[in-house]
C-alpha cells in the first residue's frame, strides 16, 4: 500500500460515523449488509449514510453490489489487510515483543471464527 492510499483510508476512518459503519461491515462478513440495514443499525439518515458509504468506497475500504432493489455493502478485507500491514510494516525495530500483543490479540479473538 502506498502512503497516499493509507492516508486516504485513515482519513475516511477518522470520523465516528464512518468508523462505526466500517466496523459493522467488518463484523457482517463477506456477505455484507444492505444500505438500509446499515442506516437503521447505525441510526443514520439516508443522506448522511450515503455520503459516509461513498467516502469509505472512495478510500477503497468498502465495496457495493446491487441485489435487486437493494445495494449491499461489504468491507474490502484485502484493503483492510493492506492498511494493517502498512501500519505494522516498520513495527518492532527488530524487537518482535513490541508487536507481539497486537498479533496475539488478532490470533486470539479479533480474527477468530464466530462461535454460536
Amino acid at each position: 500500500m502506498e502512503q497516499t492510499d493509507a492516508v486516504a483510508a485513515l482519513s475516511a476512518l477518522a470520523h465516528p460515523g464512518r468508523l462505526g459503519i466500517f466496523r459493522r461491515l467488518v463484523k457482517a462478513g463477506p456477505e455484507g449488509l444492505p444500505a438500509g440495514e446499515i442506516g437503521r443499525l447505525e441510526g443514520m439518515l439516508a443522506n448522511t449514510l450515503s455520503s459516509n458509504l461513498a467516502i469509505l468506497a472512495q478510500a477503497g475500504l468498502a465495496v457495493s453490489r446491487r441485489d435487486g432493489r437493494s445495494i449491499i455493502y461489504r468491507a474490502d478485507y484485502e484493503a483492510m489487510s493492506s492498511l494493517l500491514a502498512f501500519l505494522m510494516e516498520d513495527c518492532c525495530g527488530g524487537e518482535p515483543a513490541i508487536c507481539g500483543p497486537v498479533v496475539t490479540r488478532a490470533d486470539a479473538g479479533a480474527c477468530a471464527p464466530r462461535r454460536c
